[in-house]
Order: C-alpha cells, then structure tokens, then sequence
C-alpha cells in the first residue's frame, strides 16, 4: 500500500520539525527515516553564501 500524499507530508513535517512519528507502519517509518537522513546530510555540507562572480570569464558583459 502506498501513502497518501495527505500522509506523507504529515510525516514530512514530523521530520523536518524534528518531532517523532508515532506510528509503527513500516512504509511510514521508512519515508520518516529517509527525511530524517537526507536532513543529516544537508548539514554536513557546506552553505555557500553570496553571488558568484567569474571574472576570468566576462563574456556577454557588453552585450
């Protein structure tokens, strides 16, 4: 059975919100999981702030 898409994003929030599930379906703690995983990863990598500017390249600047 797959979930709904009123249910996944009940669990979404869950995950993102850092709250628990509640639940004991393996499908729902499955995606809860995943979310909860890939947030993990996002913190380890870096944020880069700002515009980037190339200056060795500036074509089309004239244009």
């Amino acid at each position: 059975m797959s979930l709904s898409p009123h249910r996944i994003q009940k669990i979404y929030l869950a995950a993102t919100m850092n709250y628990g599930l509640g639940s004991e379906d393996l499908e729902e703690l499955a995606y809860y999981e995943k979310i909860r995983k890939e947030m993990a990863e996002m913190k380890k990598e870096p944020v880069k702030k700002g515009i980037p500017l190339n200056w060795d390249n500036p074509e089309g600047m004239d244009k």
